[in-house]
């Protein structure tokens, strides 16, 4: 029997339907914020551990949605699934980041990579996605997501975190066949990665590139926008958003994927991205993530500013413009998530629907 969705509105924001109020999730809010995260990462023994096992990582991805009156779970996982599975030695150093102890720097290495199965080397994520919609109980809706074909290579090359991408770039710029057939297999593995997330149970799919934002106009559309666009083509069934950090340039270009909705950051003006978009897609977005560390008459204000900026009607999800950072105060995240819902009703007139309208998924 499909399950009725207690709370729809982030399906009926993704379709373009009317809402009593804007949704809103925060992309990071399940994470180091907070106390009782903290307590699982402690019992995991190592954030992968965490990520590897289904029980907890259903947990921790619960947490905020037990805590706050969000509507949307996002599974809890980590972007660089696909080449942890790739056998490149992923690791992650206490406050240093991601590590790989086998970068990709030459045709050989990258001719010996290949496409993960999702069930068998990536199974313990679609196990967790099972166990989450299980536990959710139709509360919410799920999303789940990867990170892009760039964003993964920049990890994958470089070797872990990097400030000037100089062995991606070097790679694009001497060896730009070589990275399109990097880029090509991390597109197969992302599409048939999102595929299987999709018949675990996601009801929402989103794809992270977080360093498409470091490349120049014509870079991004060669080395990272071609592949969103094959990802977009190659996923059916639920609804796709594609955000872009430092992406704001290429609103346009990006909607033309035919992508559902495109994550903006706050360096780009919501009113002016919806001008420039107008009801091609739905928008993401976009307070900077350290309101957070305001006071709450503050983080009230910014909320209806960004509110105000996108106006009346439906096509806007409340967001961050990136992940809740680590030091932020929870009651801090409640005080956003209940002004997002205070605040934008007068946008929405009498014909949305109700927090706990059904919607089959």
């Amino acid at each position: 029997m499909i399950p009725i969705l207690k709370n729809d509105r982030l399906l009926r924001a993704l379709a373009r339907r009317p809402v009593d109020a804007t949704p809103v999730w925060l992309m990071r809010q399940a994470g180091r914020y907070l106390p009782e995260y903290r307590q699982i990462r402690a019992r995991a023994g190592s954030f992968l551990r965490l990520c590897e096992n289904p029980e907890l990582a259903c947990e921790v991805t619960l947490q905020p949605i037990d805590r706050f009156a969000l509507d949307a779970a996002i599974l809890f996982s980590d972007i660089l699934t696909i080449p942890g599975a790739m056998g490149l030695g992923l690791t992650f150093a206490e406050g240093e980041g991601p590590r790989f102890a086998h970068p990709i720097r030459s045709a050989d290495d990258v001719n010996r990579l290949g496409v993960p199965d999702p069930e068998s080397d990536l199974g313990y994520v679609m196990d967790a996605i099972r166990l989450i919609r299980h536990e959710l109980d139709a509360r919410v809706p799920l999303i789940g997501f990867a990170g892009s074909p760039w964003t993964l290579a920049t990890y994958m090359v470089e070797g872990g975190s990097s400030t000037d991408f100089r062995h991606i770039k070097a790679m694009m710029f001497q060896e730009p066949d070589l990275t399109h057939r990097l880029l090509t297999i991390l597109t197969d593995a992302v599409i048939g990665y999102l595929r299987a997330q999709i018949h675990a149970g996601a009801q929402v799919v989103m794809v992270f590139d977080t360093w498409g934002g470091v490349l120049s106009t014509p870079d991004y559309r060669a080395f990272s926008l071609a592949y969103l666009h094959r990802i977009v083509a190659g996923i059916r069934g639920v609804p796709i958003i594609l955000f872009t950090k430092g992406g704001g340039a290429w609103l346009e270009e990006m909607a033309d994927t035919d992508c559902d909705a495109i994550g903006i950051d706050w360096t780009t003006d919501m009113g002016k991205a919806r001008k420039r978009v107008g009801k091609k897609v739905v928008l993401q977005g976009n307070v900077d993530p350290c309101i957070l560390y305001a006071r709450p008459e503050r983080i009230r204000q910014e909320v209806a500013r960004v509110l105000g900026e996108f106006g009346r009607g439906t096509g806007h999800i409340f967001n961050l413009g990136h992940g809740i950072q680590p030091h932020v105060d929870p009651e801090r995240v409640g005080v956003l998530v209940d002004a997002v819902h205070e605040l934008s009703i007068p946008y929405h007139g009498s014909s949305g629907s109700a927090h706990g309208t059904a919607s089959r998924t």
